[in-house]
């Protein structure tokens, strides 16, 4: 019996979650950038720890995206180095999340 349609349902739901993850990650990246030019240019009532800490949520949330992409994608070719590889993308990921999450709470602090 032949699973070549899970094989490619995994293949799509990889693709969309890098897509989503992606976006969400530029789309915090442009609004963070607007929200700092609002800021220099039209002197609007943002503070840069506000505009830091939004974009640093975007962030954080992309990588969980990009993360359950990477754990799907591995479903598919479970080799040892697959396996490896994805030890080790999640664990730069989940670091990075944990000092991001770490520096917005400092930040809502202040």
């Amino acid at each position: 019996m032949s699973l070549v349609w899970f094989e490619e349902l995994i293949h799509l739901l990889v693709l969309f979650f890098e897509f989503v993850g992606g976006l969400l990650i530029i789309y915090g990246g442009i609004v963070a950038t607007a929200k700092i030019l609002l800021l220099e240019i039209a002197k609007k009532s943002y503070s840069y720890n506000r505009i830091r800490l939004e974009l640093t949520g975007k962030i954080v949330f992309g990588l969980e995206f990009l993360i359950a992409a990477d754990i799907l994608a591995t479903i598919i070719s479970p080799s040892q180095e697959e396996l490896i590889m994805l030890a080790v993308v999640v664990i730069i990921r989940t670091i990075l999340g944990y000092f991001l999450e770490k520096e917005a709470k400092e930040f809502q602090i202040e």
